[in-house]
């Protein structure tokens, strides 16, 4: 078995855990939200939120997967320019995400944190 074999064969291995990430997070956020009663907020919202974090993070490992393919298997200056604008738009999709999650921008999270209880304002939802 050649090199780019194999790192062909770990990218579809990263692949698949990304989408079966995604696949399963949004299933237990769909069947876990339904039945829990929080307040005013509406199924929707808590499923939203739930699916949130494991689509950020299937999000992460397809990175990887396609990191892995450019730079092993399919090497030109093609793949490579891809590569750049794949990644920007899962980075942009990333971030509005979390943002959407968290309700601050990520590297104002510490700031949140190290603020007193008793004056930090409640992120928006």
């Amino acid at each position: 078995m050649h090199f780019t074999d194999t790192m062909e064969w770990v990218a579809k291995v990263f692949e698949a855990v990304g989408v079966s990430i995604i696949a399963l997070g949004g299933a237990v956020a769909l069947a876990t939200s339904f039945p829990r009663q929080q307040g005013d907020r509406s199924y929707f919202d808590r499923a939203r939120r739930s699916f949130g974090r494991p689509l950020l993070l299937g999000l992460e490992v397809l990175v990887a997967a396609d990191i892995i393919k450019t730079v092993t298997v399919h090497v030109s200056l093609e793949s490579v320019a891809a590569l750049g604008v794949l990644v920007l738009v899962r980075t942009l999709l990333s971030l509005t995400l979390n943002i959407e999650l968290e309700g601050m921008l990520p590297w104002r999270r510490a700031e949140f944190e190290a603020a007193p209880p008793e004056t930090r304002r409640a992120p928006s939802a």
